[in-house]
């Protein structure tokens, strides 16, 4: 790095960028991508991808596993972790050269439940969270000092229903998600409305029962994926099933309903066939995005939508001082069934992880309106679910 990029990172550290917690400094992050292991995907995907250009180069692949649909990296981002999406649950451990850009597999573990399909690490790495969608259940795995996984040394169980009887028969756990705090563990469950709460002891990692033990949404809502805002005081979920994001005063573990709105625009036709799946909020805590997908869900050969423009990405504002959203709009996001999504750590860009066209779309993004618009890039690989990012070095 030479004399002037160093003056530009230091003034962009101290002056320009205070919201951004990493990479101000780098141009270039390893860019992880999950896949389901169908159609010609041969498992996680590694890519460097520029943050100023939103150019991008395929690194390596990491093979041998099946449907590693989503991952986690280590504090220290020298680890991963995936689920192996599965009847039979497993869990993957690797370890992440940055040299290299090569993942190295350590070991594998049961999820303790049927298909996983979230997973988390606490900030000390020492323990790793997983849920598990048809178990409707999470576990806690030990991590050992070299990255690999012990057995799980706790599984919790979820119980109940909810009233869609085609999708809340029992059960269904859709993420585990640790507060900035590294206590405070929410964990929506589609299959019976309610976001449980638990506490976790990162000294023996042991997960007890939260005050209050969950948080009720409505009914046959299904609350799917859960952030909380950088500023630790408003948390908010999205909810798949009712194509609704609801905001919450977050107070000492205690999640208070503040409003629900609806991510779809005013004139979309199709509200019982749109199904919501990621929310994120922008690095300045301004704005926050979800992700709406379109699907003949009543067709029984699993066909989608013609028309890939009523997949997209809503946009809210965030109002600093209540949390609440005001509605902006809805971006295509070029592609169909966008599973998953990612705000680059420097806010500028967003990659929309679209499932069933095979592809990653490159949107820039408007600091100032949290708009997007299309960067005319697309980063093709087979079935992409989940989008992590690593520093380079």
């Amino acid at each position: 790095m030479n004399f002037k990029n160093i003056i530009s990172g230091l003034l962009c550290s101290f002056f320009l960028c205070p919201q951004i917690g990493i990479s101000q400094n780098t141009t270039e992050q390893y860019l992880l991508v999950g896949t389901y292991t169908r159609k010609n995907s041969e498992g996680i995907y590694v890519y460097k991808f520029n943050l100023n250009t939103g150019d991008f180069s395929r690194v390596s692949v990491a093979s041998g596993i099946k449907n590693p649909s989503f991952l986690a990296v280590s504090p220290n981002q020298k680890f991963v972790y995936a689920v192996s999406e599965i009847s039979d649950g497993i869990v993957y451990s690797y370890s992440f050269d940055k040299n290299t850009g090569m993942l190295t597999n350590l070991n594998t573990q049961s999820a303790g439940g049927a298909d996983p399909c979230h997973i988390s690490v606490d900030k000390t790495g020492k323990w790793v969270l997983v849920g598990n969608y048809s178990g409707g259940n999470l576990s806690i795995l030990p991590v050992e000092p070299n990255g690999s996984l012990s057995a799980a040394s706790q599984t919790i169980n979820h119980s109940g229903s909810g009233p869609n009887k085609g999708r809340q028969e029992k059960p269904h756990v859709h993420s585990v998600n640790i507060s900035p705090n590294n206590r405070d563990v929410f964990v929506p469950d589609l299959g019976i409305d309610k976001i449980m709460t638990y506490s976790l002891n990162a000294q023996n990692g042991k997960l007890v029962e939260g005050k209050p033990a969950f948080t009720k949404v409505a009914d046959g809502s299904g609350p799917r994926h859960f952030t909380i805002h950088p500023n630790g005081k408003f948390a908010y979920v999205i909810q798949e099933l009712s194509s609704t994001v609801t905001a919450f005063n977050y107070v000492s573990g205690k999640l208070s309903p503040i409003q629900t709105i609806t991510t779809l625009a005013k004139d979309f036709k199709y509200k019982n066939k749109s199904f919501c799946a990621d929310i994120h909020i922008s690095p300045d805590g301004k704005f926050l995005y979800g992700s709406n997908r379109f699907v003949d869900a009543g067709n029984k050969n699993g066909i989608f939508a013609p028309n890939n423009t009523t997949d997209t990405i809503v946009i809210y504002s965030i109002d600093p001082k209540t949390g609440k959203l005001t509605y902006i709009g809805n971006e295509p996001v070029l592609g169909k069934i966008p599973r998953n999504f990612m705000i680059t750590p420097n806010g500028k860009f967003v990659l929309v992880a679209n499932q069933e066209t095979d592809n990653i779309t490159i949107f820039n993004r408007d600091v100032k309106t949290g708009k997007l618009s299309p960067t005319g890039k697309q980063i093709e690989v087979p079935v992409p679910v989940c989008l992590k990012m690593i520093d380079v070095k």
